[in-house]
């Protein structure tokens, strides 16, 4: 009854807290700007069936989406992942090291505008740095692969597709992340505040609430919202990340980047649209050609990951990480 009740907890957080993207706030501002769109686009159909098309809301990869969210939230609710997102540790660490090493004071600093907004730019890049190069590496590491090949092999997207990973993705993105961000938040300390700023963390988490609130839940839907190719170049639109959805060749490993399009542009990754693009969504293997869905339930979207990750590392698969799930796939069929 425990788990039930931390269960439950853990999703009323979901959908009310400012911190999840899924928060009823969020969603209703994802329902404006959709309302805004279809008014821009002359009223194709019902305002109902442009939002909620049901061959998108009852589509068997949307029941599979549900079925992952709610199996990552009892994981949630049982501390999974709070046990291995330890930044705070980590700070604490590297901090008490450098201060160790270097024989500094342990005294605050005076703490400047100046500082608080050069803090707030690391802390926010830092994280997106994080964000593009676990994304990145899950995609160009074999073994890894098939831990994010679950959130690829949606067919369709909605909101809750931004959820549909595997709790390995989640256990590594998290450790990486630990380490990364908390060793950088370390050093921030040591050398501008001198401690955690409440007033610093509230402007990180205001500049994602904006990503929140702007948009951020069309990046996983059937809404298309491109901004345009000069902000393209800045920001990760909606339409961007479908292209990065994409089973056609042309948009393989393009467009990593969560927030800021920089990470895409400076490590030479960046798609950015000319036009309106049709999009075909879920798994390919290297010439464009889909296969067949490889979760089509919860316990293949648990369980198989690991066999395709134990086959890349053990037996010699193509590096080619979407190559893994053309053998599997022509092996099973």
């Amino acid at each position: 009854m425990d788990l039930l009740s931390q269960l439950f907890s853990t999703l009323i957080v979901s959908f009310t807290d400012l911190g999840s993207r899924l928060a009823v706030f969020y969603l209703c501002i994802t329902v404006l700007i959709v309302a805004a769109l279809w008014i821009v686009r002359g009223r194709p159909k019902t305002f109902v069936e442009y939002l909620l098309p049901k061959e998108v809301y009852l589509h068997k990869s949307n029941i599979v989406d549900i079925k992952i969210f709610l199996f990552n939230s009892l994981l949630s609710a049982g501390g999974l992942f709070a046990a291995v997102t330890m930044t705070p540790v980590m700070t604490t660490t590297v901090l008490n090291a450098l201060i160790s090493v270097t024989g500094a004071s342990t005294a605050p600093v005076d703490l400047t505008f100046a500082k608080l907004a050069l803090a707030t730019v690391i802390m926010i890049l830092t994280l997106d740095f994080c964000k593009y190069w676990a994304h990145r590496l899950h995609h160009e590491a074999s073994i890894l692969w098939p831990f994010h090949a679950l959130h690829h092999s949606a067919e369709i997207m909605t909101p809750l597709t931004a959820n549909r990973n595997h709790p390995m993705f989640l256990v590594l993105r998290a450790l990486i992340y630990t380490v990364v961000v908390g060793s950088v938040q370390a050093l921030m300390l040591f050398l501008l505040m001198g401690k955690i700023e409440i007033l610093a963390i509230g402007t990180v988490n205001a500049g994602y609430f904006m990503f929140n609130a702007l948009g951020s839940n069309l990046r996983h839907s059937h809404v298309w919202l491109s901004y345009g190719p000069v902000l393209e170049h800045v920001f990760v639109s909606p339409a961007q990340h479908h292209i990065h959805h994409s089973i056609d060749p042309k948009h393989y490993n393009k467009n990593y980047g969560e927030v800021f399009a920089i990470w895409d542009l400076v490590f030479g990754t960046l798609y950015v649209l000319r036009s309106h693009e049709e999009i075909v969504y879920g798994l390919a293997d290297e010439h464009g050609e889909r296969i067949e869905q490889p979760y089509p339930n919860l316990r293949t979207a648990i369980l198989d990951p690991f066999r395709d990750s134990w086959r890349a590392l053990w037996k010699g698969t193509s590096r080619d990480p979407k190559a893994i799930l053309a053998t599997k796939e022509s092996a099973t069929s």
